[in-house]
């Protein structure tokens, strides 16, 4: 019997060599994903002189903060005040992602927790909802919002954000996976209410979850423009005001690739900061199998 154990770790362990080659293939892959984050970087520091020299340069020669000025004055003389555009984009992220993640953890609870008569029909009607892109069910929610009065209001961008279905799928997946039956039947013998349960027991423990949710929808939210749904000027989002400013052809492709940074790099902070969370959340819900 040891022997046998013996031949199956020495089957399964790796040279020495095989490690630097899964290491230098690692490494390639690494490098083809951080060549278009360093070429935005770069491209927002280029003058005109090499945004269009070609080949293209991926690091930039001689960097200047000219299309970050050029962006500041153009954002100045607009009729409407950055900071409204700015305003409108913190009101739709934050109580859009504050929602999403209220209900999509409260329907989660109830899908998993109580398990209601019909509750596997129900998750298998979310998961088949998740295949749909956004061009399919572009039309059908439109015809919502226009027939319940929101279109040109900001609720017509906040409140249909609540009901996404992967965030009720990821936070569903990790408490079948996390959450110890035995810490709820005690509650419920102590005599707590769903809400304390749901408050005091489950969501402490799937904080991972719940964190993936808000870095998910932060990232959906924050680049929306609205155009479909909002047509007063005054309640357009930033990104509108910036995708607008861009649109003047070749003069203003410095401040183009200025936008681009600034757009890219807020998600980027937040989903580096949480990375971990994310990692955990999609282990422990089979997606990333």
């Amino acid at each position: 019997m040891s022997s046998r154990l013996g031949i199956r770790k020495r089957r399964l362990a790796r040279s020495t060599g095989g490690d630097v080659v899964i290491m230098l293939f690692l490494l390639i892959g690494a490098l083809f994903m951080v060549i278009p984050m360093i070429l935005v970087i770069s491209n927002a520091f280029k003058p005109l002189s090499e945004l269009f020299l070609f080949p293209p340069r991926l690091i930039v020669r001689n960097p200047t903060l000219k299309n970050f000025h050029d962006l500041m004055v153009m954002m100045a003389q607009s009729w409407v005040p950055f900071g409204r555009y700015l305003l409108n984009s913190l009101v739709i992220v934050t109580f859009g992602t504050l929602g999403n993640v209220l209900f999509g953890s409260l329907a989660a609870y109830i899908v998993s927790i109580r398990k209601f008569p019909g509750s596997r029909i129900f998750m298998s009607m979310v998961v088949f909802s998740l295949m749909f892109s956004a061009e399919v069910t572009r039309i059908p929610n439109y015809v919502t919002i226009a027939f319940l009065g929101w279109i040109d209001s900001l609720k017509a961008i906040i409140i249909p954000r609540w009901s996404a279905p992967l965030g009720l799928y990821l936070v569903s997946r990790f408490i079948d996976g996390m959450i110890n039956r035995s810490l709820i039947e005690a509650a419920e013998i102590d005599g707590a209410s769903d809400l304390r349960i749901y408050w005091q027991i489950v969501m402490p423990n799937i904080k991972p979850a719940w964190l993936t949710m808000i870095i998910l929808s932060f990232q959906e939210l924050w680049r929306t423009q609205g155009g479909h749904y909002i047509y007063s000027e005054q309640l357009k989002t930033l990104p509108y005001a910036l995708s607008q400013i861009t649109q003047g052809g070749v003069a203003r492709q410095g401040v183009q690739h200025a936008v681009t940074l600034i757009m890219m790099i807020i998600p980027i902070i937040v989903f580096v900061i949480n990375q971990s969370k994310i990692v955990d959340t999609m282990g422990h819900s089979g997606m990333a199998n």
